[in-house]
């Protein structure tokens, strides 16, 4: 863990190729290490030694004065060897290696002697190959990414630079909050299991998603993902003959037997998701809400149909309908028209409002005996989802010690309502399928860490 710290936590950094083009990766990476409000000192290298953002700039890091944590390269892979010889010369303790043109083009011989060298000096290196790091706790983004990332507590690890960009984006956008983002490239040093090591222990993640496309050292990993007490989720792309060609052509990475992999990270206690959809909605409810006791859930909902697909759903991933008590029920039943449904799924109608899902709520919020809640509604011309989502906060905050997954089907109105609910952590989907994915990964995580004494001990 303590090998990183100069990668995670840097006290002074150096970004080597900064140019005065706004254009350059160089110069958007140092843009983006000063607007992210990081508090370490940081310095532009390049060969012209021009102002870049109000910064002096040095032309060689051996004539920075101050010593340096982090060095960030990004320049020809022609000029690598020598820049990370010099790093090594001047103390350097990590490095991001940006630059492409080794091992994914077939450029084997480079990359071995790019780490023989980062081996000589001990310095620890990310890359090459790799669009860089963001790292909230440090206030850091690293990345010639977006500027702007919504701080959270998910942390994504990625072999896929361009997807890793696109994601960061894309949950920025749906305010999905991230505590990382890592970009491993071709994994020359520091590879998966070390960046584990370190999230392990970090306070500001509750989640792990991985995308990635080969393994380099399989029992390594497998032993880190064993010891890393919080759930992680991976997306292991080349499942098909012609996406694991397509995955060792992109980083030199062998994709290996797809069989294999799944049932390695079963065993170690990950999660494997189909798609990066499904990773990320599994992680907002892990980061979210509590883990569930039992695969027992009650859904709540104003439509028939969306409830049978639900319980559809939960049939197919395992989770299981609660009996409602009766005394339960005749309490619901106070509550809905008499031709609602007080068993489970509970369909309060399409008449339903604020007042109904505010009292039915909160009767299973409060019931001991109930232990997860799927909420569903769908968008009518009596309703106002704006005040339906107002009475699930008002309902869930009077006892928020149980997960519930909420899915609002309809307008703009509904798009609203659901970011005001996620604001205050109550996650939701897009559709009740998605609701009931999450909830039965949810409970995989924690029956594998039960079911596993190499894992939970």
């Amino acid at each position: 863990m303590q090998e990183l710290q100069a990668l995670f936590k840097p006290r002074s950094i150096a970004v080597i190729g900064v140019s005065s083009n706004p254009k350059k990766i160089g110069y958007e990476i140092f843009k983006n290490i000063i607007s992210s409000g990081y508090e370490g000192k940081v310095y532009p290298v390049n060969l012209e030694g021009k102002i870049v953002l109000g910064f002096k700039s040095f032309t060689s890091i051996s004539h920075i004065p101050e010593e340096i944590d982090l060095a960030i390269i990004s320049i020809p892979a022609a000029f690598v060897i020598d820049v990370v010889e010099e790093c090594g010369k001047k103390g350097v303790k990590a490095l991001i290696v940006i630059s492409s043109g080794f091992k994914e083009i077939g450029n084997i011989e480079l990359e071995e002697r790019l780490l023989s060298i980062t081996k000589k000096y001990g310095m620890r290196m990310l890359g090459p190959n790799v669009f860089g790091l963001y790292y909230a706790p440090s206030k850091l983004n690293a990345t010639f990414g977006p500027q702007k990332i919504h701080p959270g507590k998910i942390a994504f690890i990625t072999q896929s630079g361009a997807l890793g960009i696109a994601l960061m984006e894309w949950a920025t956008m749906r305010k999905i909050g991230l505590s990382a983002v890592i970009s491993m490239g071709n994994k020359a040093d520091i590879d998966e299991a070390d960046v584990l090591d370190y999230i392990s222990h970090d306070e500001d993640t509750k989640a792990v998603i991985i995308y990635m496309e080969g393994v380099r050292d399989g029992r390594k990993l497998m032993k880190s993902l064993s010891k890393v007490k919080k759930p992680v989720v991976i997306i292991k792309s080349g499942r098909s003959e012609v996406g694991a060609a397509a995955a060792s052509s992109h980083t030199g990475s062998l994709a290996g037997s797809d069989i294999v992999y799944s049932a390695a990270f079963k065993q170690s206690g990950a999660l494997r998701a189909d798609d990066l959809l499904q990773a990320f909605n599994w992680a907002k409810l892990m980061v979210m809400q509590p883990p569930p006791k039992s695969r027992e859930c009650v859904i709540l909902t104003n439509g028939g149909g969306i409830g049978v697909l639900a319980a559809d759903a939960c049939e197919k991933e395992g989770l299981k309908l609660s009996i409602i008590p009766e005394d339960l029920q005749n309490e619901l039943k106070k509550i809905m028209p008499i031709f609602g449904s007080s068993k489970n799924p509970i369909d309060l109608t399409g008449q339903a409002g604020s007042n109904e899902y505010y009292n039915s709520l909160r009767l299973l919020i409060k019931d001991d005996r109930i232990d997860s809640i799927i909420l569903l509604y769908c968008q009518t011309a009596i309703t106002d989802p704006l005040e339906i989502s107002n009475s699930i906060l008002e309902a869930y905050n009077l006892a928020p010690n149980k997960p519930i997954l909420v899915c609002f089907l309809g307008g703009e109105k509904c798009e609203e309502a659901m970011r005001r609910l996620e604001e205050a952590s109550i996650p939701t989907y897009e559709m009740p399928e998605h609701a009931v994915s999450s909830l039965a990964a949810y409970c995989n995580w924690k029956a594998n860490w039960k079911a596993n004494p190499t894992i939970s001990s």
